[in-house]
């Protein structure tokens, strides 16, 4: 036990630590199954008999793995990932800098890891798990996914192209335009199309009709579009979209498929690959069915460098986040929050996660020993003094408490984690590259689709409505014995139009028919699945 204000004298500690290490045993003993974290950690001395885990029915309660730069976040994760996956459990997972490959690959029992596992009582061996690659638009050696830019919506749209409130509320009324005039936009293309012929000569009355969109924020957005396009984000803007069922497959086995996701250059590209895996959770809400709380998750979802994802949004998108964390949670999906401090997270997700794992905190400087005093004050009460903890946590050490299966903390317990099975470490890209060659998703994803969108739909419609040259009238002799026509006299009148023939011959109604009896879901971000 760490010396603080309540330590007991010394003659009293061998009685405290056995009483601690009691409570923490029946804290964290559960019914049902459990993905193991490690064991109890009493200063330098491990507790083999005391295993630190967590429900696997409570995974959908969420959590939050935090700790600073090379603390041993990332190992954690590939802990819970294999375990979880063991369990049946699907895994998804972004990879961002390319050391959760090892997990395809088994480990090998090195004389210094087999020391730490005997000396944690771990059952260890090693072992692979089944891995499925995937790359943003193929950007990496992973299959590619992609998404079409009506399914990822306004509001996620909004977030990556930073855009203020008003750009923002002006592209939900573009998208609004494009889905009732029957106009999809799967690319970055289409959407520049759309944008440019509200402001054309042929759509200046159609952007008037919208209301409270003007011309100058049209010019921004496309401005936003250009930048974002120059980065070379429109590869992940496309067809075919990731059908999401492929990321809840399981093997033949009955174990969990781990989804990893390929994000190289994540620096140059913040916030568009931190808005996608919201993307990803947000049509995973809309897409799964209610399924309430079973004895095991259908999916947990690791969202790693969390704090991209909420660096300077709008009010709209938090209250969005906030929304989709919360109800997601009866789709059975559990999601992992991984950032450095728990103050990159809004208090209104922060509070929501059930589970927390926590790496060292350094406190060099003032900001710093405020986000500890602020991250102290998120646990429970503990006999431990978690400020001076939290600072002297070896790598590989978390201080952790989970929610049992009737909603309470568990115990705060300092933990020493069990080693991975798989490697621990980036794996080359030519000892993956056979396998992903052989994935069945590479067959359904692996090339590019261009169909007709919203570019082409838009120029076929502008033609098709030009006026055409007028002709000059020759003027033809009169058949003999016929008196010519006087120039004023009117030609005999044609009878009007029916109101169905004025009707088809409408190119807006005309799209609007083909899309009646379609089903039109616009969920918490905007995001649109067709059922």
């Amino acid at each position: 036990m760490e010396p603080g204000p309540s330590t007991p004298p010394a003659d009293d500690v061998a009685a405290v630590r056995a009483g601690y290490t009691a409570a923490v045993r029946a804290g964290y003993t559960f019914d049902g199954p459990v993905v193991e974290l490690g064991v109890l950690a009493v200063g330098d001395e491990p507790f083999p008999d005391v295993r630190i885990g967590l429900p696997l029915a409570m995974l959908n309660r969420h959590g939050l793995v935090c700790g600073a730069t090379g603390t041993g976040k990332t190992v954690t994760l590939q802990v819970l990932a294999e375990q979880v996956s063991a369990a049946g459990v699907p895994v998804f997972a972004p990879d961002i800098k390319g050391d959760l490959s090892g997990l395809a690959i088994p480990a090998t029992g090195s004389e210094k890891l087999l020391a730490r596992t005997s000396r944690l009582g771990q059952r260890w061996s090693p072992a692979a798990s089944p891995v499925e690659f995937l790359a943003l638009g193929g950007v990496g050696v992973g299959v590619p996914v992609r998404a079409t830019v009506t399914s990822f919506g306004p509001l996620l749209l909004a977030k990556v192209l930073d855009l203020n409130e008003t750009q923002e509320s002006s592209l939900v009324l573009v998208f609004h335009w494009a889905d009732t005039t029957g106009l999809p936009l799967v690319d970055l293309a289409d959407l520049r199309a759309v944008l440019q012929h509200l402001t054309s000569d042929e759509g200046k009355e159609q952007l008037a009709a919208l209301g409270g969109l003007s011309s100058a924020s049209v010019g921004v957005i496309l401005r936003k579009i250009s930048a974002l396009a120059a980065q070379g984000a429109e590869v992940f803007f496309g067809e075919p979209e990731l059908d999401l069922a492929d990321l809840t497959r399981r093997t033949v086995d009955g174990a969990g498929v781990i989804s990893l996701l390929e994000l190289p250059e994540l620096q140059d590209r913040p916030q568009l690959f931190s808005t996608f895996l919201m993307w990803l959770l947000a049509e995973l809400f809309e897409t799964l069915p209610e399924v309430g709380d079973r004895d095991r998750p259908e999916l947990v979802f690791f969202f790693d460098e969390a704090h991209l994802l909420f660096s300077d949004a709008s009010p709209a998108f938090l209250t969005s986040v906030a929304q989709t964390v919360r109800l997601i949670r009866s789709k059975g999906v559990g999601v992992f929050f991984v950032t450095q401090s728990p103050r990159d997270l809004p208090e209104e997700v922060l509070a929501q996660l059930g589970s927390r794992v926590q790496h060292q905190v350094r406190a060099h400087t003032p900001d710093e020993a405020k986000a500890l005093r602020q991250t102290v004050a998120t646990y429970p009460q503990s006999a431990y003094d978690l400020a001076q903890v939290l600072q002297s946590l070896a790598i590989g050490e978390a201080v952790v408490t989970v929610m049992d299966p009737d909603g309470a903390p568990t115990p705060v317990a300092r933990t020493r984690v069990f080693a991975p099975r798989s490697v621990m470490g980036r794996v080359p890209a030519e000892v993956l590259q056979p396998g992903i060659a052989r994935s069945e998703l590479m067959a359904r994803y692996g090339q590019a689709v261009d169909r007709e969108s919203a570019r082409e739909l838009l120029a076929a419609r502008v033609a098709r409505e030009a006026p055409e040259p007028v002709a000059v009238p020759q003027r033809r002799a009169a058949p003999d014995g016929a008196a010519p026509r006087a120039p004023g006299r009117p030609r005999a009148p044609r009878p009007e139009p029916s109101v169905l023939e004025q009707l088809s011959r409408n190119t807006l109604v005309r799209q609007m028919a083909r899309t009646a009896g379609r089903e039109i879901l616009r969920g918490l971000f905007g995001t649109r699945r067709r059922r």
